[in-house]
């Protein structure tokens, strides 16, 4: 028997690309011999990003549709066409069994072709609002994998598994390593820790209100572990100036903030609410507001309805912020019951469930 032949296509964001390189290195544990491709638009972050996990990717000549910017989608339609050719001869070439998406531009015209060609794909689906490109392409699959309920008013209610989203291997409860991450920040064991996660590069009215609020913070007691981002860092650090204050441009030991955070404010990418969810901290959600249908809204509004988190809209920052960290401050009961509900909604063994899914539908 010949070894397994699988394309991955998915990327854009980090939400994508993650996604896809945890369902592929289940893959390959599970079988060494398996061959995996990644496809992504050409230019974009995952053309860096896939090969530092020792995956090949290749690149299509696509981009989204500008909303905004009308002038910059006159070449819509003619990378739109070379990107279905693209995707013609690479199928034919590399003859996969499978073809999984995971969202995306290239994503698209990936599996658009895989399915005119009968070759089994599989979505996977990371947010509660499913964008334009896998709603067309939910007719033509064979699964649908999904991470919130209630999605059969926009899939084939037939072809959708609940599995939730993959989340990094190291993303666990981590009351083990409480002690190590106190020492790592250098920590006041008996005071309560606010983390804030603002994404990568940072969110500028998340720092905003965070910088606004340090008086506050100290006045409750608090200490702050604060991710502002690499393009804030510099400004921030300048200017912040406290023993009760740990200012990051990046965490690159996440499990440690977790694991002394008494309660997190975070955006609501999927895959933060995914990890949120496993962690099982009671959360505050600062929904992006500059995202595609305002899907962060809607993952931070999913998790509010099971009464499992906080939402704050950033429009509502400067109102709401201060109030909310005060209620999660000084409510033990409110905190406990904020954990116990999130946990209830993760999915742990979501990236397991979703190889099983693959696997049934492969050639």
């Amino acid at each position: 028997m010949g070894r397994n032949r699988i394309i991955l296509s998915g990327g854009g964001t980090g939400g994508h690309i993650y996604p896809a390189i945890s369902i592929a290195n289940e893959l390959k544990s599970r079988d060494n011999n398996s061959e995996i491709l990644f496809v992504g638009a050409r230019d974009k972050m995952e053309m860096k990003i896939v090969p530092k996990y020792g995956f090949k990717i290749l690149g299509l000549w696509i981009s989204g549709f500008n909303r905004g910017k009308i002038f910059n989608n006159l070449l819509f339609p003619v990378k739109l066409l070379v990107s279905v050719f693209q995707s013609i001869i690479l199928i034919k070439k590399f003859k996969p069994d499978v073809v999984v998406g995971t969202g995306g531009y290239a994503s698209g015209p990936t599996l658009y072709i895989a399915n005119l060609f009968n070759i089994p794909t599989l979505i996977q689906e990371q947010n509660s609002y499913p964008g334009i490109t896998n709603k067309i392409l939910s007719k033509r699959v064979n699964t649908v994998c999904v991470a919130y309920r209630n999605l059969d008013k926009f899939f084939p209610k037939d072809k959708l598994v609940l599995t939730g989203n993959p989340v990094r291997s190291s993303i666990s409860s981590n009351a083990d390593y409480f002690d190590k991450g106190i020492s790592h920040f250098k920590l006041d064991s008996n005071k309560k820790t606010l983390l804030v996660i603002g994404g990568s590069l940072g969110s500028r009215e998340i720092n905003k209100s965070i910088y606004s609020i340090i008086d506050y913070l100290k006045y409750l007691n608090l200490q702050l572990i604060w991710q502002c981002g690499k393009l804030y860092y510099d400004q921030y650090k300048s200017i912040v100036d406290s023993e009760n204050i740990k200012l990051v441009d990046f965490l690159d030991e996440i499990n440690l903030a977790f694991s002394v955070s008494d309660f997190i404010i975070s955006r609501a990418g999927a895959s933060s609410v995914s990890e949120l969810s496993i962690i099982g901290k009671p959360v505050i959600f600062i929904p992006s507001p500059n995202v595609a249908e305002d899907h962060q809204l809607k993952n931070a509004q999913a998790i509010v309805e099971n009464d499992a988190a906080i939402l704050v809209e950033e429009k509502n920052l400067e109102k709401d912020l201060k109030k909310k960290i005060n209620m999660l401050n000084s409510s033990s009961e409110l905190r406990n019951k904020l954990s116990k509900n999130i946990k209830k909604l993760a999915f742990v063994n979501a990236t397991n469930d979703i190889v099983n899914e693959i696997k049934k539908i492969m050639i």
